[in-house]
């Protein structure tokens, strides 16, 4: 009787199945794995099973074997840990860079990494749908091409856009392409931003990923620059830029840590008194640094230099301004 034509692959479908169909908590017997194998048109003997499950162990697979009403195999550690698929499958869920049919689609591919029974509890503990998602399908060709051009030290050429009230895209430099010299993406606020020389402002500036649209790649040597990405974002709040500053400022002892998260354990600090300290920092000054620190309410003082206290006392009247009575809207 002729052999199927998968009789050769049948080590290979073992280690399929095994992968797919055993944890910790579940596991098959050599009868359930022949059984298994019949479904790819492959005949296995009990003991040709026996010493398949031996050289995938040489191989380097951890297979246990545990006895209840007959012995069960199953593979014990993997490369991820289930809790590591957890933390990976929610990252992937809960970013706002990755669009809801994607993050369905990456979830996925995360559970293939373990049994089937371990990839219910991935897509059982995130929840895609409702959360806040880009809208720009092509982020993951532009991520692609972008890192392309930052390996070979070329400059790109793309659209870049925003969306009107009525959620169109409105392209913006009237539809005309940027040029610039990419140095590295990186991810704030949940979104990805490109850091790159942009000549027309002769500086460093940022571009989001999911905002650029037809990125080429030109033969053009990058731009010479050199730029601490690090100390860029740290100082870039949200990626909005604005005039720099050393600033001082008074916080709450109970801001400590959120201080330290946004800015570094080598943050300058000083005691004032028993419920405050005084950080020392370099930002830039913009409408979002105001917002970051407006969220601490009187928990967050900013004592110097004087003019930006003032500029935020101003940008609080204009806040204020808004306020004054529901009768004039």
């Amino acid at each position: 009787m002729p052999k199927s034509p998968n009789q050769k692959l049948k080590l290979l479908y073992l280690l399929k199945t095994m992968m797919e169909q055993t944890d910790t908590y579940h596991t098959l017997t050599v009868s359930e794995m022949i059984q298994e194998l019949k479904k790819y048109d492959i005949k296995a003997e009990r003991k040709s099973i026996y010493d398949d499950i031996e050289s995938l162990r040489k191989f380097g697979i951890d297979i246990e074997c545990i006895k209840s009403k007959a012995y069960g195999y199953y593979v014990n550690a993997r490369q991820f840990e289930l809790a590591e698929l957890k933390l990976l499958a929610d990252a992937v869920a809960s970013s706002k860079f990755i669009t809801e049919k994607k993050s369905r689609e990456l979830i996925k591919k995360i559970g293939s990494l373990t049994s089937i029974y371990e990839a219910k509890q991935l897509s059982r503990q995130v929840y895609v749908a409702g959360r806040v998602k880009t809208l720009n399908e092509k982020i993951y060709y532009n991520v692609d091409v972008i890192h392309q051009a930052i390996s070979n030290k070329k400059q790109i050429s793309f659209k870049y856009f925003e969306y009107t009230i009525y959620k169109k895209k409105r392209y913006r430099n009237n539809g005309g392409r940027y040029i610039a010299s990419p140095y590295a993406l990186t991810w704030d606020d949940e979104n990805y931003y490109m850091i790159s020389y942009y000549e027309k402002y002769n500086n460093i500036t940022h571009f989001r990923v999911d905002k650029m649209e037809d990125i080429e790649i030109l033969e053009i040597k990058s731009h010479d620059a050199e730029i601490n990405i690090a100390e860029y974002t740290k100082k870039v709040f949200s990626m909005f830029g604005g005039e720099e500053e050393n600033i001082r400022i008074k916080f709450d002892n109970s801001l400590l840590g959120v201080v330290l998260n946004r800015f570094g354990k080598n943050t300058i600090i000083q005691k004032v008194n028993k419920d405050s300290f005084m950080a020392v920092l370099e930002v830039e000054i913009s409408p979002t640094f105001w917002g970051w620190i407006f969220q601490f309410g009187n928990n967050a003082e900013i004592l110097y230099p004087e003019h930006v206290r003032d500029k935020f006392v101003e940008y609080i009247n204009k806040v204020k301004s808004n306020y004054h009575s529901v009768n004039n809207h």
